[in-house]
């Protein structure tokens, strides 16, 4: 009887052991996977963020990259064009700005991957280097039409240099002169438009000739079109200049600022032409129109809307009599030829939109800001008059304003 149940029971007891067995096990798996919880969830939070912190950084390097290529089409096309207003000079403009891009964006780069400068990201890298570049095209302007080729490369060579230098000293604190971010130029209002055109100035001091003082700049309907072509396309993308680095949250902002004062300097720009010359300048409309571009550069960012389309009318209304008033004064005094006027577009709205920065930016250091502004004319006209010393030892070109001395089937 006994044994009978002990057979009976068998299975039983058998099942008993391996629900033992189960239940041991999943104890085990349980505090396993709590253990796990408790040591592992901070290296996978952390694993989450980094994965975060990468995706986070590549939507901007993207965002960025478009810009970037904003600003290329700027350099390319819409300085390009904007400089073949010379009626004979319109090859030697365009392929005197793609020498001047392609010596000035490696250059750059090559200097502040050397640790002159801030050492920055790759697409970080490329968009300074494309402001060194715009800031090369300015300084180029006042020059326009009267190096060689090879004039324009060396000036590259040497412009670039310098004004990694004084971006250095200015905005990341070189030499300790000036605390590392206490001079507000956003855009660049500073130290890439006024320092362009005070550095062009410089050069321009010390190269320019009797023979060129004297030689009339002809311009005609077709060079004129194409001038405007250019001055449209720098319209078009300069709030992308303006917002290439920016903070993604303050993007928006400073686009619709860029906008502003864009439309703020056309309107003004055609009224005061108007005013003083009592008809349209096709001249003054290609070029001042984009002053409020580059007063708004240093407080982009940060200024009100309204503040925005008051810097756009000063910035137009100063460039107009610049052009229509100043430059004939301005050859007559200093016995120079500014061939683009870039003391007009570049330098004099530059200097402003520094000093708008003063009432406007709260907390901003007065003392660094006016310091900064000073720094950078006395390192542009400086080292621009030595610029215009060197240019001259690879000659004179032999016809000014012309292609025709270095082209193939120029028009003679």
């Amino acid at each position: 009887m006994v044994k009978n149940l002990t057979i009976l029971l068998r299975p039983v007891s058998r099942l008993i052991h391996k629900t033992d067995i189960t239940m041991k096990l999943n104890r085990n798996f349980i505090m396993a996977a709590m253990l796990l919880i408790a040591t592992g969830f901070p290296l996978l939070s952390k694993a989450a963020e980094a994965t975060a912190s990468t995706l986070a950084s590549g939507v901007v390097d993207d965002q960025q990259y478009n810009r970037a290529i904003h600003i290329m089409a700027m350099l390319l096309i819409g300085f390009g064009f904007l400089m073949v207003f010379v009626r004979k000079y319109g090859r030697s403009a365009l392929t005197a700005t793609f020498l001047l891009v392609s010596t000035s964006l490696p250059l750059y780069m090559l200097f502040n991957r050397v640790g002159i400068g801030e050492n920055e990201s790759e697409i970080r890298r490329l968009i300074l280097a494309e402001f060194g570049a715009a800031s090369l095209l300015i300084a180029a302007g006042a020059v326009l039409g009267r190096l060689k080729m090879q004039q324009y490369v060396l000036l590259g060579l040497l412009f670039v240099p310098f004004y990694a230098f004084n971006e250095w000293v200015v905005l990341n604190g070189g030499l300790g002169l000036i605390k590392a971010g206490s001079v507000v130029d956003t855009g660049g209002s500073i130290v890439i438009h006024a320092f362009g055109a005070i550095f062009g100035l410089g050069v321009a001091l010390t190269m320019t000739t009797k023979q060129e003082f004297e030689k009339t700049i002809e311009t005609d309907s077709t060079s004129d079109r194409y001038s405007m072509l250019g001055s449209m396309m720098l319209w078009i993308f300069w709030p992308s200049f303006c917002a290439a680095l920016v903070p993604a949250a303050q993007m928006p902002h400073t686009v619709v600022n860029v906008i502003l004062a864009l439309c703020g300097s056309t309107l003004t720009t055609y009224l005061v032409s108007v005013s003083i010359r009592k008809k349209i300048s096709i001249a003054d409309i290609a070029n001042a129109a984009l002053a409020g571009g580059v007063a708004i550069g240093s407080t982009c960012a940060d200024a009100s809307h309204t503040m925005a389309v008051f810097i756009g009318i000063m910035a137009g209304g100063l460039s107009t009599f610049g052009f229509a008033v100043i430059q004939s004064k301005q050859q007559k005094l200093m016995k120079i030829i500014d061939t683009c006027g870039v003391t007009n577009l570049h330098g004099l709205p530059g200097l402003m939109g520094g000093l708008v920065a003063l009432p406007i930016i709260k907390g901003l250091h007065m003392e660094s800001q006016l310091y900064g502004i000073l720094i950078t004319i006395v390192v542009a006209f400086m080292t621009g008059m030595v610029t215009g010393k060197v240019l001259p030892m690879l000659g004179r070109k032999l016809e000014v304003y012309d292609d025709s001395d270095e082209f193939l089937d120029a028009e003679e």
